[in-house]
């Protein structure tokens, strides 16, 4: 069947078809993952009549030879008898036997590899077993390849085998291989996602033009933190025809969890469980949401549903993690990520947020592993790099610490937590320089916690650069103000006796006394307000005038009692400077 291309998605009923073909196909290889990704979005696409449903894959002669073998072999192989299921094909000639053959030998060597993992060692020592039937599958696999007998389904798995024995290069070029060969079968172009790690490499790939690619672009956008692109993808596939798609809901939601728009994710998961209730995945991304939100009733009610469900998916376990620590039960929570890496090794948010408790528990070299084995499973993971930049600032180590946070802001050039922590290394490192620029950049991109003019103005007032000091307080306070937050922010006290001072010091008698008249609303600064009153009225009996000085910044209208802000000041050219 002729594939349908990237620019004709609008042909839903050619598309259909194609989906249920592959789903045939991918059912018969025992290929599980492949065939419900297929499956959810074909349920979907409208129904298509009868006469128009795709006819079964017609057999051929060696596809008749090997059949009776082939459903003993694939009975077996669905109830998990891998061994067995190898035994009864071997000798197979039809494409089809020899994949179920080869695929079953890789099945049984992962899953005598995840026994003995399980049986010997906890889960911080998982990398040293091996699946031991990889070595004989590559020779055997690659002898087939150069002699060009490998079909499509054959060529992912060896790209498989080529990525669990890390020969990362050869494994990209011969998933390429894999969806030129067969473009529909979704494994092929996932497992090219995990390898791909920026966008020049991307780039730089001869890919086919399949709807499928349209869908790997916007799932890489995604692990690239392309979030624009990614939405802007989905939000095309959706207007295409594939709006009640409940894989690209899941995507949109993780997304908007990837930039922390949190509102936004929680609405989707919530409109996700409506739609299907008894699903498992992404649920622990949706406890990641709910924890930041302290939302305990909810996640309490997440984890019992997920319980209800299947207490050993690796997705419960992290969600029942995260309860019991917004619970502040740390060494709970640690058990059930540990749970959760038995049932999976290879589970990124475990190991990620078992790095965490482990720093909640102040167990710096157990947390240390954790992040390292989570950069392992997937280079990319930003989590990870940031928490070892923590740990290692929590040991003291700053330029341990630098390298981690460089990497974690190359993968998030956009998050102000990066930057603002950049700027803390480098000013622990005495390179004030570098710092400043970390936090002005911090601010530009949009400061999510609203530290960075804060530490910005603290290290000005370090270097005795009143003027810049002075002037980013007024930009924060002009901010805090603007955007309707409550006045006890904990900083605002802080910036109005520093500017308080500084117009004092400048002869800007009505300015300060504003600002000393503001620091009476909170309880740190009262006492200096009232003081800072005191001196402003000796003065002004003395007969002392004002200054004049325009030059100087001004945080309120001196005509005026209110918080309404003049005009915003920049206090450095260092927006064109990225660190």
């Amino acid at each position: 069947m002729a594939v349908t291309r990237s620019s004709e998605l609008c042909d839903l009923v050619l598309i259909k078809k194609q989906l249920i073909t592959i789903i045939a196909q991918c059912k018969e290889r025992g290929l599980v993952h492949s065939v419900k990704w297929a499956s959810e979005l074909a349920f979907s696409l409208d129904p298509l009549p009868l006469n128009e449903r795709p006819p079964t894959s017609e057999l051929t002669a060696e596809d008749t030879q090997d059949l009776d073998a082939l459903c003993l072999a694939k009975s077996y192989f669905d109830l998990k008898e891998y061994d067995r299921a190898a035994y009864f094909l071997r000798g197979c000639q039809s494409p089809k036997a020899y994949f179920l053959y080869m695929y079953s030998r890789y099945l049984s060597g992962e899953k005598k590899k995840d026994d003995e993992t399980v049986d010997s060692l906890g889960p911080l020592e998982k990398g040293q077993v091996r699946n031991e039937a990889l070595r004989e599958l590559r020779v055997e696999l690659s002898k087939k390849h150069s002699a060009g007998e490998l079909d499509g389904f054959a060529l992912y798995l060896y790209g498989v085998v080529l990525r669990k024995m890390d020969l990362l290069k050869e494994a990209v070029e011969i998933f390429v291989a894999a969806t030129h060969a067969l473009p529909l079968h979704w494994g092929s172009w996932l497992e090219l996602c995990n390898l791909i790690t920026n966008i020049e490499m991307l780039k730089s790939l001869s890919l086919p033009d399949c709807w499928v690619k349209d869908f790997f672009m916007a799932h890489m956008y995604t692990e690239l933190q392309m979030i624009k692109e990614a939405l802007q993808k989905y939000q095309s596939l959706m207007e295409a025809g594939f709006a009640k798609s409940t894989y690209i809901i899941s995507q949109i939601a993780v997304a908007y969890h990837n930039i922390r728009d949190i509102d936004q994710a929680l609405y989707l998961f919530n409109e996700l469980r409506e739609q299907d209730p008894f699903r498992i995945e992404n649920m622990d991304t949706f406890s990641n949401l709910l924890y930041v939100r302290s939302m305990k009733p909810e996640l309490s009610y997440l984890a019992h549903n997920l319980v209800e469900i299947d207490k050993y998916r690796v997705e419960t376990c992290c969600v029942i993690g995260n309860y019991y620590s917004l619970r502040s039960q740390h060494e709970k929570a640690a058990l059930y990520f540990q749970r959760a890496l038995k049932l999976n090794p290879r589970c990124l948010g475990a190991w990620t947020l078992m790095g965490h408790e482990y720093m909640e528990m102040k167990n710096t070299s157990a947390a240390i592993q954790a992040y390292r084995h989570a950069i392992e499973v997937n280079k990319r993971d930003y989590r990870a790099w940031y928490g070892l930049g923590q740990t290692y600032e929590i040991l003291k180590m700053p330029f341990y610490s630098l390298y981690y946070y460089r990497k974690a802001h190359q993968l998030r050039p956009n998050d102000s937590r990066m930057l603002v922590a950049l700027g803390e290394c480098y000013e622990k490192l005495s390179q004030q320089v570098e710092a400043k620029k970390c936090y002005w950049r911090a601010y530009s991109v949009g400061d999510v916690e609203r530290m960075a003019l804060l530490k910005l103005a603290k290290l000005h007032e370090q270097l005795n650069e009143s003027d810049d000091a002075a002037q980013c307080y007024i930009i924060y306070i002009q901010d805090i103000f603007s955007c309707g937050e409550q006045l006890e922010h904990a900083e605002v006290s802080t910036a109005l006796r520093y500017l308080g001072q500084y117009y004092f010091k400048n002869k800007l008698y009505d300015e300060a006394s504003l600002c000393a008249q503001r620091c009476c609303d909170y309880n740190d600064a009262r006492e200096e307000g009232k003081a800072l009153l005191r001196q402003i009225s000796a003065v002004r009996e003395q007969g002392e005038p004002s200054s004049t000085d325009l030059s100087l910044p001004c945080v309120f209208n001196p005509l005026s009692n209110n918080a309404t802000p003049v005009r915003r000041v920049s206090p450095l050219d260092l927006s064109s400077v990225t660190p």
